[in-house]
């Protein structure tokens, strides 16, 4: 299945990365959260992606063009002027459509826009600013069973604060960064039919307003409940939580692919 990834935002609350680069290719582990994202998919087998592009769209272009180069060993011969790549470490089996969609074009607008190379069939869709240990056979097995038009998965937020838990003035539990043990939010990772286009109207769109409350409004949106790990990048402060624990090998979103 082709995966769509929205990768166009400003991330203007994670400025202090973004001021140079989109919020996608801000790092963690020393790779762009795209890479992460990209990489949880391919490890299901879903290797044929389309990126949608913005705000500094030029930055992941680089990237993906380089990708070859800097992932693999090589040997530089300044004599003879050649460049001679042995094999590396990164996926020689991607296929990657590069798509501009507008600096100011919303969500929604960005989706339509990569309708033509979704090839009129079910396809993922994602935000490229979040990671998640979700699973996507799962995902992908519960959304075939509804046989609606599309489906988000809904995760616990976790919490910005540590947890107390108090009998009068005794602390008797304390948790660091707790997922909220009630509610449930939109955590992105959809399945979606071609006919999620239908109700985009165009550029200005933001795909979490009218697009999927009409299709709520329709009986056309089904939630599949992750309890598992999800985390976005939303600020500063998530980056150095995300980065923590990459460092620390305790990475929940970490693939198997990953453990070299």
């Amino acid at each position: 299945m082709k995966v769509a990834i929205l990768a166009g935002g400003v991330g203007s609350r994670l400025s202090e990365e973004t001021v140079v680069k989109p919020k996608p290719m801000v790092e963690v582990g020393g790779r762009p959260i795209l890479w992460h994202i990209m990489e949880l998919y391919a490890a299901y087998g879903h290797k044929d992606f389309a990126i949608a592009l913005g705000y500094k769209g030029e930055y992941i272009k680089r990237y993906m063009i380089d990708y070859i180069d800097l992932t693999s060993s090589m040997k530089v011969d300044l004599g003879r002027r050649e460049v001679v790549r042995e094999e590396g470490d990164g996926p020689r089996d991607w296929t990657v459509d590069l798509v501009d969609t507008g600096q100011q074009t919303g969500t929604g607008g960005r989706i339509k826009r990569l309708a033509p190379h979704m090839g009129d069939e079910r396809f993922f869709l994602t935000w490229g600013d979040g990671v998640s240990n979700v699973d996507l056979d799962k995902l992908l097995e519960f959304h075939k069973s509804h046989g609606k038009l599309c489906t988000v998965t809904a995760v616990r937020p976790p919490a910005r604060f540590g947890l107390l838990e108090m009998e009068g003035e005794k602390v008797v539990r304390f948790s660091e960064k707790p997922q909220l043990g009630e509610g449930w939010i939109n955590g992105a990772f959809f399945v979606c039919e071609p006919g999620v286009f239908d109700y985009i109207d165009g550029d200005s769109t933001m795909f979490e307003q009218a697009p999927l409350e009409g299709l709520a409004n329709d009986g056309q949106l089904m939630a599949y409940k992750h309890e598992g790990f999800w985390q976005c990048m939303d600020t500063l402060r998530d980056k150095v939580h995300l980065e923590e624990m990459w460092e620390s090998g305790n990475a929940p979103w970490k693939v198997r692919s990953l453990a070299q």
